[in-house]
């Protein structure tokens, strides 16, 4: 964590809409970090409808709102996240903005929007940093905080009659 970063798991609910902080009740954790003034906020989900939890598909959206604490406007300019699997795989994903956007944010003002990743496993994270810029053109890094990536669980299970029964998925 770079000089001035905060990160914590958090169960205290942000200053969402209604929709946002009926979801936060039910998942009950999302993380925020703190890093010159920008905080980062993230709330991950599961998504069953879309994952095939049978073939190995397991699809995970994410919201993430980011937020100007300081006194300076900044400017995000490019996104870098390092995307874990369970099943061994590890992904680096950099690109300009976030979901085709480079927010200014003034003092006081936030950007949210929404994504997704699609793992092998039920179980990963997420972590990352983005690049912004202040208005004299001096760049700074805002860490995004390492989010855990939980789907459902694989049961396995024991056949009453002897015969094969396929593992039931635990949602």
């Amino acid at each position: 964590m770079e000089p001035g970063g905060t990160g914590r798991a958090s169960s205290q609910l942000p200053n969402w809409d209604c929709a946002e902080c009926h979801r936060l009740i039910q998942s009950n954790m999302f993380y925020e970090q703190s890093t010159d003034g920008i905080r980062v906020r993230v709330l991950p989900r599961f998504s069953l409808a879309d994952s095939d939890t049978a073939d190995g598909t397991f699809v995970f959206s994410y919201q993430i709102e980011m937020e100007n604490e300081g006194d300076r406007a900044a400017q995000l300019l490019f996104r870098h996240w390092l995307i874990h699997d369970a099943a061994g795989d590890d992904t680096e994903v950099d690109g300009e903005g976030v979901i085709g956007e480079q927010p200014l944010l003034n003092p006081g003002e936030s950007h949210e929007y929404r994504s997704y990743c699609v793992l092998r496993s039920p179980v990963g994270y997420m972590e990352g940093y983005y690049t912004f810029a202040r208005p004299d053109g001096k760049r700074f890094r805002v860490e995004v905080p390492r989010f855990n990536l939980n789907g459902p669980f694989v049961l396995p299970t024991i056949p009453l009659d002897g015969g094969e029964e396929e593992p039931r998925v635990m949602h």
